[in-house]
């Protein structure tokens, strides 16, 4: 049997096959049950500073309308953080103290305001790793590019700096100059990069005249844009990549090895397909490594990254020639 084992943030995987941060991940049964069907790694569920935040603002507001005095607000904005947070760690230690698989935690965050402080936390509570799942959609007109990238510079900097845990981002493909962000992330000392995440997407229901989500899921397709750039950088970058969004089956985790991925997140195939997924995805892979006679995803990993490629231009170019050309309306 060949051996699918994998280093990835200084972890040793038994496989390239992370679960990625879901509500699949936000509790203990599921993830012993992830464990079960051969998940390498978890990320636990993300806790999101939008959401503590905004409910202890929203507290805070009743507070001030039921006429609370003011030395009150910094206790609810302390007691509302701290359940949060607690019931998080809680979960870290859990997790550890039930399974065998490395728990990287993940902290969905906009700022560097005191989510340093709680990086600390999610380390002393015994987590493998950590994740920061950034995503500062560049919606204002009046923000420079450089701006906007440097929240990302000072987020890093900062949690590096509390931590000793291998430190891994999340990134989503919105930068003016994607390569050389990538690349300059790679270089600030985080162990990992994951290319990339998948976000919340607007749509309207025009009978209620509102706004819904839509697109919870990813696709097959969607693979293709993690690929292209898992393929760009692999051998450009001075940290770990793992390819995210499309990744369905064991054809998209062959593919994205190729590219030049140490492992992959998954998340949407588990919920329309089941748990089981991950072995069918690790059988697929095991058979596809013994047609081709590899005994390692060492053996080929990368062999089809750009810079190995015979024809780079593939990689960048972003017009249909060849295939479509032809085609009118």
């Amino acid at each position: 049997m060949a051996d699918v084992s994998t280093n990835y943030l200084g972890l040793e995987l038994k496989n390239p096959i992370i679960a990625s941060s879901s509500t699949l991940t936000d509790n203990i049964n599921s993830i012993m049950e992830l464990e079960k069907h051969n998940a390498a790694a978890v990320v636990l569920r993300s806790i999101f500073e939008e959401e503590i935040t905004l409910e202890a603002d929203h507290i805070t507001r009743e507070a001030v309308r039921e006429g609370f005095p003011e030395e009150l607000f910094d206790y609810y904005d302390k007691k509302i953080k701290q359940k949060n947070t607690d019931e998080y760690l809680k979960l870290i230690s859990e997790a550890k103290a039930k399974t065998n698989i490395p728990i990287i935690g993940s902290i969905n965050c906009f700022s560097a305001h005191e989510w340093t402080y709680f990086a600390k936390k999610i380390e002393d509570a015994g987590a493998d790793a950590l994740e920061l799942n950034l995503f500062l959609l560049p919606s204002k007109p009046d923000s420079s590019c450089e701006e906007n990238e440097k929240l990302y510079f000072n987020i890093v900097d900062k949690v590096l700096n509390e931590i000793s845990i291998p430190l891994t981002l999340k990134i989503s493909h919105y930068f003016s100059n994607l390569a050389s962000t990538i690349e300059k992330l790679s270089n600030t000392g985080v162990k990992g990069l994951v290319l990339f995440n998948k976000f919340f997407s607007p749509d309207f229901d025009i009978e209620e005249e509102k706004v819904v989500p839509t697109y919870i899921f990813s696709n097959p397709q969607d693979i293709a844009l993690p690929l292209r750039w898992i393929s760009i950088m692999s051998e450009r970058v001075n940290c770990d990549l793992a390819a995210s969004t499309g990744i369905h089956d064991g054809e998209g985790l062959v593919k994205q090895i190729l590219a030049g991925a140490k492992a992959v997140q998954i998340a949407s195939t588990l919920y329309k397909n089941g748990m089981e997924q991950i072995d069918l995805m690790l059988d697929e892979l095991q058979n596809w490594m013994q047609r081709k006679n590899y005994g390692s995803l060492n053996e080929f990993r990368g062999k089809l990254s750009y810079s190995k490629s015979n024809d780079p231009a593939l990689f960048e170019r972003v017009q249909f020639m060849k295939y479509f050309g032809s085609v009118t309306g």
